[in-house]
């Protein structure tokens, strides 16, 4: 009886997938950042899911990357680091890390992934160049 409830626990294991954002579309893309709040976004940013429960990207100065441990369709961004160098664009990088801190829902459709908020704040993200 000892065996069999192992090896029924190993396989309810097994049969657990990936349930964050990459495996809802998010993966094998790098999305681009067009907007923060419904305002054009123009400092080149990226953000990335390279594996289950990792996001990275290239901020307007700085890489990143960070944790994601919950599952679709929320979005919370654990242990951001990044790198620390200074650039004209510091000061929209800044904002790309508070908004990107701020969001708590991501949703994507086809080539357009949304993050958003109970407050109603976004960031729209555009698949590819």
């Amino acid at each position: 009886m000892r065996l069999t409830l192992c090896a029924a626990a190993v396989a309810l294991s097994a049969c657990q997938g990936d349930e964050t954002v990459t495996a809802y579309g998010g993966a094998g893309k790098t999305w681009v950042l067009r907007e923060i709040d419904n305002a054009p976004f123009t400092a080149r940013t990226t953000l990335t899911f390279p594996e289950p429960g990792q996001i990275t990207g290239q901020g307007p100065c700085n890489g990143y990357s960070a944790t994601l441990r919950v599952p679709y369709p929320w979005f919370d961004a654990e242990n951001l680091i990044s790198t620390k160098m200074a650039c004209p664009n510091l000061a929209q990088e800044t904002v790309y890390f508070q908004s990107l801190d701020a969001m708590s829902l991501i949703e994507v459709l086809g080539d357009v992934m949304l993050l958003s908020n109970e407050a109603g704040r976004q960031m729209v993200f555009k698949a590819g160049g």
